[in-house]
């Protein structure tokens, strides 16, 4: 339990005291650091293979101009909501890309964050803010994102709850990642990955 509540405070989810030279909690600058990294690696190796990208309804026609971190801060900014939901939205993140045969690149990763953080708020918050206002901090409209919505509960069938022991583990695996992260490594088991293609 004690190891549990350090790994806490060290990500930041506990206090504010464990904020970086931004202000933005720890777990928030890994968390964009890996969605970086993985997003940087998927679109090299679409760029390099004849793989092609599954068109989701979250690919935008070009990348947005804000970079992941800036707008994970912008997002935690206006919502409010607490840094167990960016936890939360990137192990879902995770899973709808194991059920779908999408790669995260720069044309959906934004949209992935803004939706896959407002329906953990709403799952894990007593107050939040409604689609419209997501809509509005994530550079969407409503419509689109009452869709994006939509398709992201079905594809994860609408099992939103993340259990004590995979909410630690991510938690654990970002800590440390936060290692080598200040060390310039990176640790791509927490990279968010697809499910292995389908034989035919």
């Amino acid at each position: 339990m004690a190891a549990e509540s350090e790994t806490f405070m060290a990500l930041g989810l506990l206090d504010e005291s464990s904020r970086g030279v931004s202000g933005t909690p720890r777990v928030l600058v890994l968390i964009a650091s890996v969605l970086e990294k993985s997003l940087q690696k998927n679109e090299k190796l679409l760029s390099t293979s004849r793989r092609k990208d599954a068109i989701t309804i979250f690919h935008g026609s070009r990348s947005p101009t804000l970079s992941i971190r800036q707008y994970i801060e912008r997002v935690f900014k206006y919502s409010r909501c607490s840094t167990s939901c960016f936890v939360v939205a990137y192990i879902y993140i995770n899973k709808f890309l194991q059920q779908t045969d999408a790669y995260l690149t720069s044309l959906n990763a934004h949209r992935l964050l803004i939706t896959s953080i407002m329906v953990a708020a709403k799952f894990l918050e007593d107050e939040c803010y409604d689609n419209a206002y997501y809509a509005r901090i994530g550079g969407v409209s409503t419509a689109e994102m009452n869709r994006m919505e939509m398709k992201f509960l079905f594809n994860l069938d609408f099992r939103l709850h993340v259990t004590a022991e995979v909410f630690m583990d991510c938690c654990l695996k970002l800590e440390n990642e936060s290692g080598k992260y200040q060390n310039g490594q990176a640790d791509p088991s927490l990279w968010p990955r697809r499910r292995p293609a389908r034989q035919r």
